[in-house]
């Protein structure tokens, strides 16, 4: 996996280098993420596997993929892909390109877990609460994970806020034993 990191981050920086430089970081971030997640599909895997495919009906399958509305600099990129056989490399470039769309707007992507659902005012304090911690416009993502019991996990790039019920009972359980 880190070896696929490494070889995608030229990829992806070169990417969105073009994209900023169109400001068009959104249409560009849309594709990579939808052919991202075409190319883990078995049968566009097997083909993409597939010595027997020419290369040129790779790129026709992918642009179709993105269904006609391409700009000429997206498609040379899938272009580029096809041609130096990256495209197993797609889940990678994608999650790099965020990463820099993430950092050039000052955004982040906060995931919350809860036991139960969110109320607005609660997804708000926690927004805000977010923003005002990293300094960033916040993208808030929230999913009920009944395991928890109770409390939330907030999870931010590597940083991971654990406020669950469950925790706290097996900090519990540590400290009496």
């Amino acid at each position: 996996m880190s070896e696929a990191i490494t070889t995608a981050r030229p990829y992806a920086q070169a990417a969105f280098d073009v994209a900023q430089s169109a400001s068009d970081l959104k249409s560009w971030s849309d594709a990579i993420s939808s052919l991202a997640g075409s190319i883990s599909h078995p049968d566009v895997q097997a083909i993409i596997d597939s010595p027997k495919v020419p290369k040129a009906q790779l790129e026709n399958l992918l642009l179709g993929l993105l269904g006609g509305k391409a700009s000429l600099a997206l498609q040379n990129f899938v272009r580029v892909l096809v041609e130096k056989r990256r495209l197993s490399e797609l889940p990678e470039i994608s999650e790099i390109f965020e990463a820099l769309r993430a950092e050039a707007e000052k955004t982040a992507h906060v995931v919350v877990e809860s036991a139960f659902d969110l109320t607005p005012k609660q997804q708000e304090t926690i927004s805000v609460s977010m923003k005002k911690r990293l300094g960033r416009d916040i993208k808030l993502v929230c999913s009920i994970n009944k395991d928890l019991l109770g409390g939330v996990v907030i999870r931010t790039g590597d940083s991971v806020i654990d406020g669950s019920v469950r925790t706290r009972l097996g900090e519990m359980a540590t400290a009496l034993a």
